[in-house]
Order: C-alpha cells, then structure tokens, then sequence
C-alpha cells in the first residue's frame, strides 16, 4: 500500500511538509477583542492572517493528513462542493509558496443547493490501509463513501460504500464527518427540510450519528442496533473533541438562535420544538441546552476545531471566526469574535503548522460576494489568552 507521499508523486507534485510552511508574521492586531471569562484558559489569535492558498472553487472541508511511520511529513487535502473535486496542496517551486493539485474527483457528487461534495475525513487502518472517507450528495441520497487513499487510480474509481440513504434537500444537509478520539467515525446530518424527522429515533436526519470505519452500529451506542448518537438536530455542522475527549458540536438555528452544545451520548437537543435556551433558560422535556448561543445573522456555524484549550468555530453568514472558552466547572462557555466581516464567509477550521490555525473562506459559493483570489485558506498564528 502507497503511502500519501506516494500519491503526491504519482500525481507529480512534491508533498506539503506540514511543519515546514512558511512563518506567519509578527503582527499584532490594533484592537483585541475582549475575553469575557475571568481566569479562562487556551489562545487567541495574534495578528492578521495571511493566504495560505487561494483560487478555490466553493471548498467545504479541510483534512490535514498526519505522517505515516517512515514518510516525513503530512499533506492536506481539500474538498470542492460542486464540482466534487479533491485537491491536494504541494509546494510551488516557482513561487515558493503552495499551489493546488487536484488529484481526482469523487464520483457520484450532484451538486444542488447546498449539497455536494462536503465534509471529508482521513482514516488508517492497523493493517497499513489508508481511506479518504467522504460526505456526498448523490441524485437520491446523501451518503459516506470510502476511498484507498495512496493510489492514484482509487481517487477515480468506485468508491465503497459505507453508509447510505440519508435523506438530501435543497438546503440542511449537515456533512461534516470525522473519527473521535475511540476510532468510530462521527457524522452530522441536517433535517432535510422535514424539521419533525429531527425527533425521530428511527430516522438519520436530524442527527449526530457515530459508526464504526465500516459503517457497522457500535455495541456501546446509546440506542441499541441504532448508528443514531444524538438527536433534535436542525442542520449541524461542526464537531470537535476536547482534551477529555468530550465531543462539541455546532448547528445551525432557524430564525433565533446558533448554537454550541456538549453532544451527550443519547441526548435530545430539541430542534424542532426549541431552538436555543428554553424560555425557562433551563433544560425542560428532557431538552439538552445549547452552551452558547448566537443570533443567527452572527454566526451560521460551519468548521470546528480544537486547539490547546480553545475552540475555533467558523461563522458563515457572520463572516467571523469564534474562539469559545468552555469552563466545565463553571458551566460556562464564553465566545469571542474575530475578523468581522474581512474576510467574508468561513466554511472551515483546522490546526496548521506549528501551532497555528488554517482558516477557509467560502465567498464561491453563489451566496458570498467573492474578493480577489478567493476562495482561500487563511494561517493564523495564535498566542497565549490575554484578558482584558
């Protein structure tokens, strides 16, 4: 089996060495946002972004592969909504900087709405098989599908699948996918537009559904021979594990609220009947509330991220970045925003090279109003909390 290096050779590029790209610059930002949290802990960023890549076409999800025993270094692979394209990013010779390569598409994506080719993950097996795991939508269904990462023909040819019939729309898809701290691949999945779904057990929508790499239902899911992992979901979007292991997940509200939520295993979010805090501003009926919450025009939360102490949370329609200080103690968790408005909407997060993190636009869309070069991932570097 291939490793990713030799993917990136075949497709004759040379491999992105994670740990090797170039240094972000000393800039400090003119006003800091305030941290609202007395005594919180984790980092924030520290100057302006700068382009990591640009020219991207409606991207949606970033992976950032880690080495393989023996190959040196990572690579990182991004997604392209509608046209279902894969691309990896190589360093350019001639610049001195990264270029992208596409290095194949997956098959089946039919790009309508806000489906298509969505979230994507990464998954090496103990025998030394390596997959890309993807998120699509196809003519009749969204579905997860698996490709043999490390041949280049595998990226082109039929992919395996490992969950289907989860229902599409126009709009409320979910999509993000990724593997959890205890090896089992977790998936978002939005209502479809049929908001009642989102409270049934025996449907997928609505849903974080949690499965083994082979889409079998784990013996420890909360609801026996069920991949369902947690229900009352609107159109999730984002999740990320904490240092505990704890999984966070982000959704989209409807009119009201955006929220952050401590995913339990079982527990009931209660979309459609409430969408953020209960009137009571506690949990009633057996509703699980949402940690933080947004007004939805400040938020419409996508990509996730955890990175020493703190969560990245990037904001579509708010066209922010949010950096969320979870206080379990206290149960608390305090958001802060970033780059209001400059940079446009954000689809995705994900740690970069050397502590810092990648930041991805998505203004192709159809619903953003495109700058210069874009669609781009952004680099960040972040510093230790300052309060104040």
């Amino acid at each position: 089996m291939r490793s990713p290096l030799a993917l990136i050779a075949l497709t004759g590029a040379s491999a992105l060495v994670l740990s090797g790209c170039m240094a972000p610059p000393p800039l400090e930002p003119t006003t800091l946002p305030t941290v609202p949290t007395s005594g919180a802990e984790g980092v924030q960023p520290a100057g302006d972004p700068f382009d990591v890549i640009t020219g991207l076409d409606a991207p949606w999800s970033i992976v950032c592969i880690p080495p393989r025993v023996g190959s040196g270094s990572g690579v990182t692979i991004v997604g392209q909504r509608d046209d279902g394209q894969v691309l990896i990013l190589t360093d350019d010779s001639e610049t001195g900087g990264l270029s992208s390569v596409q290095i194949g598409t997956v098959p089946g994506v039919v790009h309508s709405g806000e489906g298509g080719l969505l979230g994507l993950a990464y998954y090496s097996e103990p025998s030394g098989d390596d997959w890309l795991y993807a998120y699509e939508t196809t003519a009749n269904d969204n579905r997860i599908v698996r490709i043999r990462f490390g041949d280049e023909a595998a990226i082109t040819s039929e992919p395996e699948v490992v969950l289907s019939g989860i229902a599409k729309a126009g709009n409320h898809n979910g999509g993000r996918i990724a593997f959890g701290p205890d090896g089992m691949l977790y998936a978002t999945t939005g209502d479809a537009g049929d908001p009642d779904s989102a409270q049934d057990e025996s449907s997928l929508s609505g849903k974080i559904l949690r499965m083994t790499p082979t889409g079998g239902v784990p013996d420890d899911n909360p609801f026996p021979g069920s991949l369902v992992y947690s229900l009352g979901h609107r159109n999730p979007q984002g999740i990320a594990w904490d240092d505990e292991g704890q999984l966070w997940a982000a959704e989209f509200g409807q009119d009201t609220w955006d929220e952050f939520n401590r995913i339990e295993p079982g527990g009931n979010y209660g979309w459609p009947v409430v969408e953020g805090t209960g009137a009571d501003g506690t949990a009633s009926a057996g509703y699980i509330d949402p940690w933080a919450q947004w007004p939805t025009d400040e938020a419409s939360p996508s990509g996730l991220t955890y990175i020493d102490g703190t969560f990245f949370l990037a904001g579509l329609g708010g066209e922010r970045l949010w950096a969320i200080y979870v206080d379990e103690d206290a149960g608390r968790a305090d958001a802060v925003a970033w780059y209001a408005g400059e940079y446009g909407r954000l689809r995705d997060v994900a740690p970069g090279p050397d502590g810092s993190l990648w930041i991805l636009t998505n203004n192709t869309d159809g619903r953003g109003s495109p700058r210069e070069g874009d669609d781009r991932i952004l680099q960040v570097r972040l510093t230790e909390l300052r309060e104040g």
